[in-house]
């Protein structure tokens, strides 16, 4: 992995969030590569599932990446099957939405344990095998790290703490061999996206955006992207590539005249919030399917 025109062939990429959207793709793209992708997600049916898309003999594991002992024992399975980690993928991430003074303080929470410290838990464990192998790390930030939406104001926050991590790390670890990426991407056709579309509030707010901002990218477009990246060890992945301009004019995105349709739509989206809450209740109104069950699966002990 030394270089742009290096392959996977043998290489060893341990992926959160592997059973869906981008973790899944990505997972396709190693093994497309020649690599040896390693599953991890806490949902056990879509990952058995995905691994058996996989060829069925692919490692998979079922953890929380909020629990560091679990994401240690993932790093542990793995050095045990493969001995090696060459990179890891810290990608697992969930969404709450809502107003500050109406969003479920648990869902609030709960979105930043899984996109900080689930990232830290994550490339944590593997950090030993990864130095040992003078490999890479690579973290997902989304554009919402520099880009921060209205009522999702969890999510826009632990973004931009994942991409400080990831910019911390890469000047620590450089002396170790280890290269540090972080992933810029931008509207992907993930669940995560699926799933909030069918939150009328969510739906206003991309409403505000211009076309190019509010277009989408494929899962499989997305994986190329960052394979591409992962075999060049590079610092930023842009998904679409185009976002790095964005990126640049960081510092005008909260300017006054940046931020009107947003100020405008803002009122609208939390009437339409405040309806969800009276028909729905706070912890439907705050997730997505997915992660309300999973929720609601936590409170009952499973």
């Amino acid at each position: 992995m030394a270089s742009s025109t290096s392959t996977f062939k043998g290489q060893v990429v341990l992926i959160t969030g592997a059973a869906s959207g981008i973790g899944a793709a990505t997972a396709l793209e190693v093994l497309a590569q020649g690599g040896v992708p390693v599953l991890v997600d806490c949902d056990a049916e879509p990952l058995a599932a995905m691994a058996a898309r996989c060829g069925g003999t692919v490692l998979n594991l079922v953890a929380d990446v909020t629990d560091l002992p679990a994401m240690e024992h993932v790093a542990a399975q793995t050095l045990a099957r493969h001995g090696r980690i060459d990179v890891v993928f810290a990608n697992a991430g969930v969404a709450a939405f809502g107003p500050l003074a109406l969003v479920d303080p648990q869902a609030w929470k709960r979105c930043v344990e899984v996109n900080v410290f689930g990232v830290f838990n994550t490339v944590r464990a593997a950090l030993p095998a990864v130095m040992q192998a003078r490999g890479y790390v690579l973290i997902n930030a989304s554009v919402s790290s520099f880009a921060h939406p209205p009522v999702m104001s969890a999510y826009a926050a632990s973004k931009s703490a994942v991409e400080a991590m990831g910019n911390s790390w890469r000047i620590e670890l450089a002396s170790h061999g280890v290269d540090v990426g972080v992933v810029h991407a931008g509207w992907v056709s993930t669940p995560l996206v699926t799933e909030g579309a069918l939150h009328p509030g969510f739906v206003r707010l991309r409403a505000t955006m211009p076309g190019p901002l509010n277009s989408e990218t494929s899962p499989q477009d997305a994986s190329r992207a960052i394979v591409r990246g992962m075999q060049a060890r590079k610092g930023r992945i842009w998904i679409p590539g185009w976002l790095r301009i964005l990126y640049a004019l960081r510092a005008l995105l909260h300017l006054p005249f940046a931020e009107r349709e947003l100020r405008r739509a803002a009122p609208e989206i939390e009437a339409i919030y405040i309806e969800g809450l009276e028909a729905e209740g706070a912890l439907a109104s705050s997730f997505g399917p997915r992660e309300r069950e999973r929720t609601l699966a936590r409170g009952r002990g499973e």
